[in-house]
């Protein structure tokens, strides 16, 4: 089955993002894939939800928290969806590239596509020498327990509505996607990860890499959801 026939829903969480989401949503709306762009406005002190609606997406709101973000994104995508798409609102994900992460999926192929940018083109600036260790640290640490390799915590993924469903996600802050590879492991879905280009972001501050203080706290939680996931009972 193509894209067009499946109902594809597209989250993007944003915190104080006014100058990137336009372009980011358009540029999600071009590819002609997603059925629906719900933008996730996560207490933007900024037009981040105006300018959202403007470029043509829905907007919820969400209480501080990236994995809230994306669970609020997750409970407002219509009963007809089948697949989530996640990106973020900074202008550092490729849209263009969305086919990448729905195709194998809509062929019925796999249940959970992730995209990888340490495999793929990175603008110079885009990532730091930490989020690129911490990508593949995390994947080291998972292989052994779930015989699944990951070589990124990317932002940009695709995946089964059904199947996140039954994943039983907790993680409110940055370790949501850490959570969501490995109880996708551990589950047996089949699982892809792909190549995909990332760019400098176009727009606000990075809340992991923009300081000390950010990159400090989002390592802890991820540390903090890859060992209680690990650990907990399944």
């Amino acid at each position: 089955m193509t894209a067009q026939q499946h109902y594809i829903s597209v989250v993007i969480p944003a915190l104080n993002e006014e100058e990137p989401i336009t372009d980011v949503v358009r540029g999600c709306l071009a590819t002609g894939i997603p059925s629906e762009v719900i933008v996730v406005d996560n207490a933007s002190t900024d037009r981040t939800a105006e300018r959202a609606r403007e470029a043509g997406a829905r907007v919820v709101a969400a209480a501080r928290g990236y994995g809230r973000a994306c669970a609020a994104g997750v409970r407002a995508v219509s009963r007809e969806c089948d697949i989530i798409v996640f990106l973020d609102g900074d202008g550092s994900d490729c849209p263009e590239l969305m086919d990448r992460l729905v195709s194998p999926i809509t062929n019925e192929t796999h249940d959970f596509v992730i995209g990888s940018r340490t495999r793929g083109e990175r603008e110079p600036g885009s990532m730091n020498a930490q989020q690129v260790l911490a990508g593949y640290v995390a994947g080291w640490l998972i292989r052994p327990i779930y015989a699944v390799k990951y070589t990124d915590m990317c932002p940009f993924r695709a995946i089964r509505h059904d199947a996140l469903a039954q994943l039983g996600m907790k993680e409110e802050t940055y370790g949501w996607n850490l959570e969501m590879q490995m109880r996708a492991a551990r589950a047996g879905l089949r699982i892809l990860e792909v190549p995909v280009n990332h760019r400098c972001r176009t727009g606000g501050e990075s809340k992991v890499s923009g300081t000390l203080r950010g990159t400090f706290v989002a390592g802890s939680r991820i540390l903090a959801t890859l060992l209680r996931v690990a650990t907990e009972r399944a």
